[in-house]
């Protein structure tokens, strides 16, 4: 299994937020890597506030929290459905556990993952008997001593063996690597699956559509050549090879999902 990502798909203006965090993936272990991404551990001391923005991912996520002058708390966050921001100031510190999509549901069998979409729940709602103090995860000062109580609180939750959760697993990493594939029926036809059951299995077993999915990927990796373009963005050529059938289309979903046009993001 790979380790974890390097590169900041979904984080605008990440250079900004480096400067200002401590951001730091870690690997769970090993049982658990088929199911995860990454962890993701963040600690900030500020004189100033400071607003974070990201486009989330297609990934249902685990985060305990802890915010000067509140207490500790740890909920689910099902997919994002629009840009995610995070006000920080003073200090504070943040445990994630990022699944990959799919990945989430041998966690909690037997229900769809869409019935998290878009929605933040208190931890104990979704997994029975584990609202209680998050300190176990936060406590520690030692890094490595976090990421070993991220993974007994997922290994306690004995994730069953789920072939249809594999391949959601398996189509949507394939969503994310293969550019080649644009629209719902090529995944499906890849995949050797009705356009119908593939819908069916993401909303089971990943929370949004596969076209959902596609689109929210285009856009990841639109912020991703804008945050490194050297020599200025060819729009036009980077929606056709995104798969869009005009510069306007991609404009238009930029501009939806981050509220400010390509050119005036880059600028």
């Amino acid at each position: 299994m790979a380790a974890p990502r390097r590169d900041t798909r979904g984080i605008i203006d990440a250079p900004e937020l480096f400067a200002r965090v401590r951001f730091r993936r870690r690997e769970p272990a090993l049982p658990l890597r088929p199911y995860l991404e990454h962890y993701w551990l963040i600690d900030w001391d500020l004189s100033e506030p400071y607003a974070t923005h990201v486009v989330p991912h297609p990934s249902v996520n685990v985060v305990f929290q802890r915010f000067a002058g509140r207490p500790a708390f740890a909920e689910v966050a099902g997919i994002g459905l629009e840009l995610f921001t995070q006000k920080l100031e003073a200090t504070g510190r943040v445990c994630g556990v990022q699944f990959r999509p799919g990945g989430f549901r041998p966690f909690a069998s037997g229900r769809a993952v869409s019935r998290w979409t878009g929605r933040r729940l208190p931890l104990g709602e979704v997994f029975e008997g584990a609202g209680g103090d998050p300190s176990a995860v936060l406590g520690p000062d030692e890094e490595d001593a976090r990421v070993a109580a991220l993974d007994a609180f997922l290994l306690d939750r004995r994730p069953q063996p789920d072939p249809h959760a594999d391949l959601a697993m398996a189509v949507a990493q394939r969503i994310r690597t293969d550019r080649t594939l644009r629209r719902v029926s090529e995944v499906a036809r890849a995949e050797g699956l009705s356009v119908r059951g593939l819908q069916r299995l993401f909303a089971g077993y990943v929370g949004v559509s596969p076209k959902w999915v596609i689109l929210r990927y285009r856009i990841h990796e639109a912020l991703e050549r804008s945050a490194t373009a050297t020599t200025g963005v060819d729009w036009a050529a980077l929606a056709a090879e995104l798969g869009y059938s005009d510069q306007a289309h991609l404009v238009r979903d930029f501009t939806a999902t981050i509220g400010v046009p390509p050119t005036a993001y880059v600028r």
